[in-house]
């Protein structure tokens, strides 16, 4: 069974939830329970060359602190975004999530790992992976004769 980035899925449904209810806690007065950082993440298929690419979304999170790593048919993100750079300062309001992040991202295809090709510009990751191309062309497969006793209703089994 694929490993899935269940988490993932909960804080989706959790901001989905919170929009269109207004979040609970803040009604409340009850301090905002934060689930960590989830990157939001799109992935397609290009015909020519066949590819799959992944884009990510991570703004504030600085090269260094970014890992990628692909095992078999999963593109695995993981880093952390920064703490916020105001220095002394009080805050009214924080919203931005940070902290440590690990997304798993299932692909429908077999990539050749070795080729892939990965780019970070203003806060978004464009990861290319080249997809192995189906083999091609025909092949005979070749047959076998059997018993054909039965089909001669032989039942003996016995060479006449």
């Amino acid at each position: 069974m694929p490993e899935r980035d269940l988490f993932a899925n909960f804080e989706r449904m959790r901001r989905q939830m919170d929009e269109l209810f207004g979040d609970a806690s803040e009604r409340t007065g009850l301090p905002r329970r934060r689930a960590g950082f989830v990157p939001a993440v799109d992935v397609a298929y290009a015909s020519e060359p066949p590819l799959a690419i992944v884009t990510a979304e991570l703004a504030g999170v600085e090269i260094d602190e970014l890992d990628l790593e692909i095992q078999g048919r999963k593109l695995i993100l993981s880093g952390r975004r920064g703490p916020a750079a105001v220095e002394g300062g009080v805050y009214q309001q924080v919203e931005i999530e940070r902290g440590s992040f690990r997304r798993v991202v299932d692909l429908n295809a077999d990539v050749r790992a070795e080729q892939a090709k990965a780019r970070y510009e203003d806060g978004m990751l464009r990861v290319e992976l080249p997809l192995m191309r189906p083999a091609v062309g025909r092949r005979e497969v070749p047959l076998e004769p059997g018993d054909t006793s039965a089909l001669r209703g032989d039942d003996t089994g016995e060479p006449r």
